[in-house]
């Protein structure tokens, strides 16, 4: 049914920037919540970013400032400024989709995100 591929990632200087995109495709419906989630080796998976479908955001204290978050009717992007090697992570798009009665997550298969020198 529904599928999330992520692209745009890569290897990036620190201070550079990089735009995720995530292109959602299948049956979808009811679309809740868009966001971006990184996880590092050896770290918990945590929530970078999302957006509702009232266009609310939600950053980690760790991005904000740097990083936006913004959506078309499916796709999800994330631009992410001033890099820091601390954002190296695989970053997962998830999406979802429901009513206040219920819901699902979908997840993308994940972008690895490197800075470094």
């Amino acid at each position: 049914q529904v599928q999330l591929v992520e692209s745009g990632g890569g290897v990036v200087q620190p201070g550079g920037s990089l735009r995720l995109s995530c292109a959602a495709s299948g049956s979808i419906c009811s679309i809740n919540t868009m966001g971006w989630y990184r996880q590092a080796p050896g770290k918990e998976r945590e929530l970078v970013a999302d957006i509702r479908s009232g266009g609310s955001t939600t950053y980690a204290d760790s991005v904000k400032g740097r990083f936006t978050i913004s959506r078309d009717k499916h796709p999800v992007y994330l631009q992410m400024n001033s890099l820091k090697p601390e954002d190296t992570a695989v970053f997962y798009c998830k999406m979802n989709v429901g009513s206040r009665y219920w819901s699902q997550d979908y997840w993308g298969q994940g972008t690895q995100v490197t800075v470094s020198s």
